[in-house]
């Protein structure tokens, strides 16, 4: 029974969690109709805030005992799935529209948060101090008031009021939302610990386990949602959402975990924040180039993310 148990919690997790990401999805995107706020920006705070809590559950937890090094691992791990998996295969399924709004200021904030981190390590000699994660907290904060600005904005605008009207009451859509973010935190919770006694059982080591299964299993939320926003044709939302988890990952969590704990950065995790780098500077040309996310890039994306898997494996 023992064997077979970690295969019953893994499926009944998975199931949790595609269907707590699509009542997420409908509550959010009635919230947005109903108070007038454009899907980029749902996706861009509420969504992408729900769907980091177990990023943020782990490395926080991490940090408060101590184990800095499984912190920074898993968020720039997850940050890297987000964007080769989540964003390629929810391009696969449905091709992303890019909103030109995003240019401005989401993908910028997306580019720096990515740079900032190797910058920081390298500057503070393979740490990152209590001031260096202020310094996060602040630019998130930045971040946040011009995501409000720009809601507050739109709110104004023409365009709102011409929107379709919420499918639900604005308290309905905020249980809806609740409800799925407390079963896709769940679900993603059940499925990681699925997964690793699974992993265990063939033999796989902690130490691939944690740069594989864990980074995917937080950044489980994050699929199942924009892959769900994607199929309702809310491209803004599934973008939105990866790219604002990308940046709440780094900004946030890793801000808040420095400061309860400043903490070292070994060669490889610094080879891998470069590696971050890369990528987030391709989904850019990417994006900017066709104005939206293809099939083909989409491949690409996943190809890329499998020949990284490949090279943890390897290292």
């Amino acid at each position: 029974m023992s064997v077979v148990l970690p295969y019953v919690v893994l499926i009944i997790g998975f199931i949790i969690l595609v269907k707590g990401a699509d009542i997420f999805v409908e509550g959010s995107c009635a919230i947005a109709r109903k108070l007038r706020i454009p899907d980029i920006i749902v996706g861009l705070t509420i969504v992408a805030m729900g769907t980091s809590a177990p990023e943020a559950a782990v490395s926080i937890t991490a940090a408060i005992k101590g184990s800095n090094g499984i912190a920074i691992g898993n968020i720039v791990g997850s940050n890297i799935f987000n964007l080769l998996i989540v964003l390629g295969v929810s391009a696969i399924i449905v091709p992303l529209a890019v909103n030109k709004s995003i240019f401005k200021r989401d993908f910028p904030f997306l580019l720096i948060t990515a740079i900032v981190l190797p910058m920081f390590c390298i500057i503070g000699k393979n740490r990152v101090s209590r001031i260096e994660g202020l310094l996060l907290l602040c630019l998130f904060i930045i971040y946040i008031a011009l995501a409000i600005r720009e809601a507050l904005a739109y709110r104004r605008s023409e365009q709102s009021k011409s929107d379709s009207p919420a499918s639900m009451s604005l308290l309905k859509g905020i249980l809806f939302t609740l409800g799925g973010a407390v079963a896709v935190v769940l679900g993603g919770d059940l499925s990681v610990n699925g997964a690793t006694d699974i992993a265990k059982q063939w033999g796989v080591s902690d130490a691939v386990i944690g740069l594989t299964i864990v980074a995917m299993g937080t950044s489980l939320p994050e699929l199942v949602t924009s892959i769900s926003a994607a199929r309702k044709g809310s491209s803004d939302m599934a973008l939105g959402n990866v790219v604002g988890s990308n940046i709440f990952n780094v900004l946030f969590i890793l801000g808040i975990t420095a400061v309860i704990k400043p903490f070292d950065v070994d060669f490889q995790s610094l080879m891998d924040q470069l590696i971050l780098v890369f990528v987030s500077v391709y989904a850019f040309i990417c994006a900017l180039t066709h104005k939206k996310m293809s099939r083909f890039e989409g491949i690409t994306f996943s190809v890329i993310y499998i020949a990284y898997t490949v090279y943890v494996f390897i290292r």
